[in-house]
């Protein structure tokens, strides 16, 4: 009849086999979990991108419409705010540096569209800081794997 008292050794190595299957297993539901968070992240951060790229190119033809073709029906400045605002809460959902982008985009929208058909200085520092937005969208999706 066998001994019940083994030694802490014996038992390792009788269980030595089903010792490695639960760290294998353990290991690829961690490694699974992990991929499968990062591969929602980038998805999310994609898909904020996209959107982000979208409204950026509305906001630019309203730029166009409001100061090269004079047309205050197509560049309405309340239509821009929604712009530059919902730019601004898409970008949250970006890593840095793209939030503080928008939020340059924001503070540029604010101190420069009234000047909009009147000034090329406002049109250009607009222009610019929604060309720095796109730049700095461009390069996250880019970045992602």
């Amino acid at each position: 009849m066998p001994t019940l008292n083994l030694t802490i050794a014996e038992q390792f190595r009788r269980n030595f086999v089903a010792l490695i299957s639960l760290f294998i297993a353990v290991s690829s539901l961690s490694y699974t979990s992990w991929r499968h968070e990062q591969t929602e992240e980038n998805h999310n951060h994609r898909m904020a991108a996209f959107e982000t790229l979208l409204k950026l190119g509305e906001l630019q033809q309203l730029v166009f419409h409001r100061h090269y073709d004079k047309a205050e029906d197509k560049g309405n400045p309340r239509t821009g705010w929604s712009y530059v605002l919902t730019i601004r809460d898409l970008t949250t959902l970006m890593p840095e540096p793209v939030p503080q982008s928008a939020d340059q985009l924001v503070e540029t929208w604010g101190d420069h569209w009234e000047g909009l058909g009147k000034s090329q200085q406002s049109a250009d520092t607009i222009t610019e800081a929604i060309d720095a937005t796109r730049n700095q969208t461009l390069t996250l999706l880019k970045s992602l794997k």
